[in-house]
């Protein structure tokens, strides 16, 4: 598996921060997964988030894993609205499929492209995950 998508997995929920015009903007998220490769995320594209994405699709992604530590993801988020990516983000055990089904027209993926993650500690020096 990605280790990227290993690293946000453990984070258990994570926050995407977008922009709005001159606003930034965060939520929560709690779903990842692997597909082809690289990881993906998703939303409804009935949100306000599936608007910010489309205008501004640099995101930022952190997250706090239990212990102190913390996980800073900046990427470029692409859409993949394929089946097989929805299909890919349905299997995660964190939720989307109680919202969402393949080819149900209400929501997208998000390809997280030109990624680079760090993990940061108030005890130990930065480490990029590749």
């Amino acid at each position: 598996m990605n280790r990227i998508v290993e690293e946000m997995k453990k984070l258990g929920v994570f926050f995407v921060a977008t922009v709005d015009g001159d606003q930034a903007r965060v939520r929560p998220f709690s779903s990842v997964a692997e597909y082809k490769g690289q990881p993906h995320i998703c939303c409804g594209n009935f949100k306000e988030v599936y608007k910010q994405l489309v205008a501004h699709p640099k995101v930022e992604i952190s997250g706090m894993y239990d212990g102190g530590s913390w996980l800073r993801v900046t990427a470029t988020a692409v859409e993949d609205n394929s089946l097989e990516a929805q299909r890919a983000l349905l299997a995660d055990p964190t939720g989307p499929s109680m919202l969402y089904t393949a080819g149900d027209g209400r929501f997208t993926t998000f390809r997280l492209e030109d990624v680079r993650a760090v993990k940061y500690s108030f005890t130990a020096p930065p480490e990029e995950i590749k």
